[in-house]
C-alpha cells in the first residue's frame, strides 16, 4: 500500500504496477480508479480496450511531472524519452489535483514495500 503525495500536502491512494504482468494490465477492464495508478518503469502507455478517459503524468526519475495529457480510449501514447514512470488517473482528476508540468510528487509507503528485505 502507498499514498501519493501531492505539492499541496494531500495524499491519494496509490497503486503501484512495479512488475511485467502488472504494468500490462494496469486498469484495464476497469470502470475507474480510486486516487492514481503508479507504472514503474515506463515511458509511455495506451488506451487501448480502456472503458473510460484518463489523464496520463510523464514522470522523471525524481518523480517530477514532464508532462501530463488526457487520453480517450483506444490511444496509444508516444514514448517520452525521459519518462521513468507513469501515472494514471481519471481523466480531469489531475487539474483538479493541482498536477502540472514542473510539479513534484512523492509515494509515501504506508506498509512495508514490495521487495523490503531482499539482497
Amino acid at each position: 500500500m502507498a499514498s501519493l503525495l501531492l505539492p499541496s500536502g494531500r495524499a491519494l491512494p496509490l497503486e503501484i504496477a512495479d512488475s511485467p504482468g502488472a504494468r500490462r494490465r494496469g486498469l484495464l477492464g476497469r470502470d475507474g480508479v480510486t486516487g492514481a495508478l503508479l507504472l514503474t518503469p515506463a515511458n509511455s502507455v495506451h488506451t487501448v480496450r480502456m472503458r473510460f478517459a484518463m489523464d496520463v503524468a510523464y514522470l522523471d526519475r525524481g518523480l517530477r511531472v514532464l508532462a501530463v495529457r488526457t487520453m480517450r480510449p483506444g490511444r496509444i501514447g508516444r514514448p517520452r524519452l525521459r519518462a521513468r514512470h507513469v501515472l494514471e488517473a481519471e481523466a480531469g482528476a489531475m487539474a483538479g489535483w493541482g498536477v502540472g508540468r514542473g510539479a513534484r510528487l512523492r509515494v509515501e509507503w504506508t506498509g512495508s514495500r514490495p521487495g523490503a528485505g531482499r539482497e
